[in-house]
């Protein structure tokens, strides 16, 4: 437990990159990325982080990235908590508390759906992230089609809801401390779905977009 009352799991519970220069805008950075997500999206190559909760081959509990972080604590100025999605893990909150503990600024990923969650990190002011960056896979009205596989999903309605409130909360952050993404997957993200996503953001939005890898995909098709 830390000094804040979040409790610390001990199992493996995410993936550590120690160190990376391309996942916190303008800070040497540790990326951590925990297991657990509410999706299935078909390019996903994070195969071991959302399909496989029982095989922890690869995953580091978290004692091994707090001692990896205090290790480098003069060299790094930042970590990444993505996954999966770590609105879904009860880790994260442990782990910004770790972080800060150590002078870290944090960057959280999210893929959106989440908002009540978001919320919660934001209006704490222990918890809030530096820096919030949120997935914006395809257009709202094709997520419940593509994005979740054989998981259960919500009906469209709700999905494009928790998009635009989650949208709004990051909207709300300074224009510094937040941006948008979107892999270019050929079949998934088409002109008009483009069109879709850019209703969700404000004017002054950052959005990033990355080249589709295709490796290692959920959906080998």
């Amino acid at each position: 437990m830390t000094k804040g009352g979040a409790v610390c799991p001990t199992a493996a519970v995410g993936a550590l990159i120690k160190t990376t220069l391309v996942d916190f805008p303008g800070r040497v950075a540790a990326a951590f990325f925990l297991r657990g997500c509410n999706m299935r999206c078909p390019y996903c190559y994070n195969i071991g982080l959302v399909s496989d909760f029982s095989d922890s081959d690869g995953l580091v509990p978290l004692d091994v990235l707090f001692a990896h972080l205090e290790k480098r604590r003069h060299v790094l100025s930042g970590l990444v908590i993505s996954g999966g999605e770590p609105l879904l893990n009860a880790a994260t909150p442990c782990i910004i508390e770790r972080a800060r503990a150590l002078g870290l600024a944090v960057k959280l990923d999210t893929n959106g759906t989440f908002p009540d969650e978001l919320a919660a990190l934001i209006e704490n002011p222990q918890l809030c992230p530096d820096f919030i960056a949120m997935d914006i896979k395809t257009a709202p009205l094709r997520y419940a089609q593509t994005m979740y596989g054989t998981l259960s999903s919500p009906p469209t309605e709700k999905i494009t809801a928790r998009l635009e409130r989650s949208a709004r909360i990051i909207a709300s952050l300074a224009p510094t401390a937040r941006e948008w993404r979107t892999v270019l997957v050929p079949p998934l993200v088409q002109e008009s779905d483009i069109a879709a996503m850019a209703q969700l953001l404000p004017h002054d939005a950052s959005w990033q977009f990355a080249q589709f890898r295709n490796e290692n995909c959920i959906d080998p098709q």
